[in-house]
């Protein structure tokens, strides 16, 4: 771990600070909550203005922390692709998070975004109806030429052939927690080979990142920051893969929090 922390520290990285936005962008192995820390800490030790300050519109500043722009002569050879975790029940964010992937590896595209079910309220049960504007969006970037290809994640059978037969851009992938289950269910195995759709396994917790830890994190790494007021949005993993070679180019984490100051 220690040498893959100094080699990324030695390539530069742009911090975006807005009144009311902040996003930074983080290349490491290492939990997600260490991530945020020791990126806000480096960057907090590096920057002379509090968070608190609103007088600046933005703030541009660099950390040792990179995400290295994809090389356009290099770009057919590499599949890029992400994960989307939405914090927020928010539709919306998820353009925000493919534009901002985008434009931090540098490409005019990912080749595939697969979307972790969005958060719902304590027993109530995940259903087409609640999927179906995050969905859309996921279209709308499809046809805008800024996804390749669209997939969920942690769908049975059931509600994955709802989706399926109701979209316009189909899902080609759906992704199986091996927690809950050592085996894929025949129903949905069946469905997905007679559909086309990419059966894939994950062990991502059902929570990769909470509001309570966000700010506890965020008051740790940065001081007289009133932890409080914000609000984490969307979380993106992105990977960039050598195609001829099926090795992990480079990965990390993109995050975004809304600041909600009263």
């Amino acid at each position: 771990e220690s040498n893959v922390w100094h080699k990324a520290a030695q390539r530069p990285v742009l911090f975006f600070l807005k009144p009311v936005f902040i996003t930074w962008y983080r290349f490491s192995r290492a939990k997600v909550r260490d991530c945020i820390q020791k990126t806000l800490t480096e960057w907090s030790s590096k920057i002379g203005q509090d968070l608190n300050q609103e007088i600046l519109e933005v703030l541009e500043c660099t950390v040792a922390q990179a995400i290295e722009k994809i090389n356009p002569e290099e770009r057919d050879e590499l599949k890029v692709s992400a994960k989307l975790f939405i914090v927020g029940s928010n539709s919306s964010s998820i353009r925000d998070a493919v534009d901002l992937a985008c434009s931090a590896l540098g490409v005019a595209q990912l080749d595939s975004v697969i979307i972790a079910p969005p958060p719902i309220e304590d027993g109530t049960s995940l259903s087409l109806e609640y999927l179906q504007p995050y969905w859309q969006e996921l279209e709308n970037l499809v046809q805008n030429k800024k996804i390749v290809a669209i997939g969920t994640s942690d769908l049975d059978k059931t509600l994955l052939e709802q989706l399926y037969l109701w979209a316009q851009v189909k899902p080609n992938s759906n992704q199986v927690n091996l927690a809950s289950c050592c085996v894929m269910p025949p129903d949905l195995t069946a469905f997905a080979k007679q559909f086309d759709i990419q059966l894939l396994t994950h062990n991502d917790p059902k929570e990769l990142l909470c509001e309570a830890s966000f700010q506890e994190v965020l008051q740790e790494s940065i001081q007289n920051t009133k932890a409080h007021e914000w609000i984490p949005l969307w979380l993106l993993r992105y990977s960039v893969i050598v195609k001829s070679r099926g090795i992990i180019k480079s990965k990390g984490y993109i995050i975004q929090a809304k600041r909600n100051a009263s």
